[in-house]
């Protein structure tokens, strides 16, 4: 059974409910018929019912087991309207304000449903930004208890690959922190940790990525990954870490042996920690693409409920990975 698989086998044994607010997207159409059609989870679209019905048979896709949500004829309105503002009123919000972003933004509509109970998470950015999908998230839902930095991260499932666990691997960040500092790398370190054991189910081992292999180079950006290395030694202790790791030394047990000999990482590890967001985006791509490997994400850790991002070039086939992933998330919150 395949990685994904295996998430969608959780998902069915405690169905989420998952808020698909993207409906003017083909690929959301098709995701949320397959999605119901396997039983993965139970899913909510937001947006107009007659528009969303007439692309579903455009499409010829069975839409007839999900639940429309219209901001524009909701029995909750003023309920969403009432709990944005009172989020929000600290930051200037307004009632009437709350208002016109509901009735505009179905992001924020989205958000506001798994707030207020109505939806265990939700899925967006095939037609978004991160950033769009994100800011609701952050203002709305906030960061967990005991999280200190939100970061996001991607599954990636390589096929006929001996490496990481049995081919899956987590790579962090790849879609949120630019440049990420020595505390921070060691904190995405934590949470991605956390993320891999939870939807993995695997000892997460992890590289703290860079361009030399235990003083192999000498720079500024080298220093930052060693710190970033001692500080997640003395913040987590617990935590199986090493680095500062080339790719081929963190992944190949051959290239270990000769590059990080004694390490208990090198050669082994599975969640691999990227310096910058230059190298994990570029990084997850040449993955995909040249490895053909099933890629899920950019998928966001440290918020209070699951809310979870994807690639503007994703497939329904990844839409459908990504909210089984969130359901998944869901059922440990």
């Amino acid at each position: 059974m395949s990685y994904i698989d295996q998430i969608k086998a959780k998902a069915r044994a405690d169905k989420k409910t998952i808020v698909l607010p993207e409906t003017n997207d083909k690929r959301t159409l098709i995701a949320a018929a397959h999605i119901i059609e396997e039983g993965i989870a139970n899913i909510i679209m937001v947006g107009n019912e007659e528009k969303i019905m007439d692309g579903a048979g455009w499409l010829e896709v069975d839409l007839s087991g999900v639940k429309v949500v219209d901001p524009h004829n909701c029995d909750k309105f003023d309920t969403y309207v009432n709990l944005l503002y009172e989020t929000r009123k600290h930051k200037g919000m307004t009632e009437e304000k709350a208002r016109e972003i509901l009735l505009s933004d179905n992001l924020t509509f989205g958000v506001v449903m798994v707030k207020n109970n109505d939806a265990d998470g939700m899925v967006a950015g095939a037609c978004h930004a991160t950033a769009d999908t994100l800011r609701p998230a952050l203002q709305i839902l906030k960061t967990a208890p005991g999280v200190e930095l939100v970061s996001g991260f991607f599954i990636l499932d390589v096929p006929n690959c001996e490496y990481g666990e049995h081919g899956t691997f987590l790579f962090a960040d790849c879609g949120l922190n630019q440049d990420p500092t020595s505390e921070e790398l060691a904190a995405i370190a934590d949470t991605s940790a956390k993320s891999f054991k939870n939807l993995v189910g695997a000892k997460p081992i992890i590289a703290m990525l860079s361009h030399s292999t235990k003083g192999s180079a000498h720079h500024p950006l080298v220093d930052k990954v060693v710190n970033a290395v001692k500080i997640a030694h003395e913040k987590y202790p617990s935590l199986t870490l090493d680095g500062e790791l080339q790719t081929d030394a963190a992944i190949v047990p051959s290239v270990a042996k000769s590059k990080a000999p004694g390490s208990e990482v090198a050669g082994k590890a599975n969640v691999l920690i990227f310096p910058n967001l230059d190298c994990g985006n570029i990084g997850y791509k040449l993955v995909q693409r040249l490895a053909k490997a099933e890629a899920y994400g950019p998928m966001l850790q440290g918020i209070a409920k699951p809310v979870n991002d994807l690639s503007r070039g994703c497939s329904w086939e990844d839409i459908v990975g990504v909210v089984a992933l969130t359901a998944v998330q869901a059922q440990l919150m």
